[in-house]
């Protein structure tokens, strides 16, 4: 019996990339779901193919940019299964581009959905996880809070500013919480295509020679939330072994 058997989990972002594929090792390892995105049809084939598989799985139509949709996944876990014992916030945006681009309105998506959209999980499942006496987060950031690159300026700000709120988090967590943040490299999604500046664009296609598969996070991800309850992973970097 893992550590996860039994663990109710909820995930934002679940439609597709590091979602999906979470969503799918947790399921095998025994955990029950409360998936969230904003595709429904998505997130209806990947409950569909969890249930087939002998998995526990339930969905809802999840925008983070909205603080309501975020209380009612949190609602659903409690709803259908008692309870919730962790929340990965996985949403994210990276429609990447330089400055001088200007494209205010995608920073602005950015900030809404990488930022907002982390703190909208966090005043949804903070006060359950308080009542409950446990709970663990998990958010998803980037090797981009560790590094700033050309044309990646708001998507790194974004990601340095989630390090900071859960690092915060960590510390108001107490000793009944646990707080972690996974931090990808190149990963093998559709994440970044996001940008709609058609040089970054191609700068991306030619990474994806080195990008690593989606379940190489899912992995990281359950090796957080598999440790016994006094063990609190904390921040992990996944890479490809190629990348800078």
């Amino acid at each position: 019996m893992s550590g996860i058997d039994g663990k109710v989990v909820a995930i934002t972002g679940a439609g597709s990339g590091i979602g999906e594929a979470t969503a799918l090792l947790l399921a095998e390892r025994g955990a029950r779901l409360v998936l969230g995105a904003r595709r429904s049809e998505r997130l209806a084939d990947l409950v569909a193919r969890i249930e087939k598989a002998g998995g526990s799985a339930v969905q809802t139509r999840t925008d983070v940019t909205r603080r309501d949709d975020l209380h009612a996944l949190v609602a659903l876990a409690g709803e259908r299964f008692g309870r919730l014992d962790v929340l990965v916030s996985n949403a994210g945006s990276g429609a990447i581009s330089p400055l001088d681009d200007l494209r205010v309105d995608e920073w602005d998506q950015m900030v809404d959905v990488n930022i907002k959209g982390v703190l909208h999980g966090i005043g949804a499942a903070l006060p359950v996880f308080r009542a409950q006496g446990t709970g663990h987060f998990i958010t998803i950031a980037s090797t981009a809070a560790f590094r700033v690159v050309p044309a990646m300026a708001v998507y790194a700000g974004t990601k340095i500013a989630v390090r900071a709120i859960c690092e915060g988090l960590r510390q108001e967590a107490g000793d009944s919480l646990r707080v972690s943040t996974v931090s990808p490299g190149v990963v093998d999604t559709d994440f970044t295509e996001a940008s709609t500046n058609q040089a970054v664009r191609t700068q991306i296609m030619g990474l994806r020679q080195i990008a690593i598969p989606p379940d190489a996070i899912a992995r990281a991800i359950a090796f957080a939330i598999e440790q016994p309850a006094a063990v609190d992973v904390n921040e992990i970097v996944v890479r490809p072994t190629a990348q800078n």
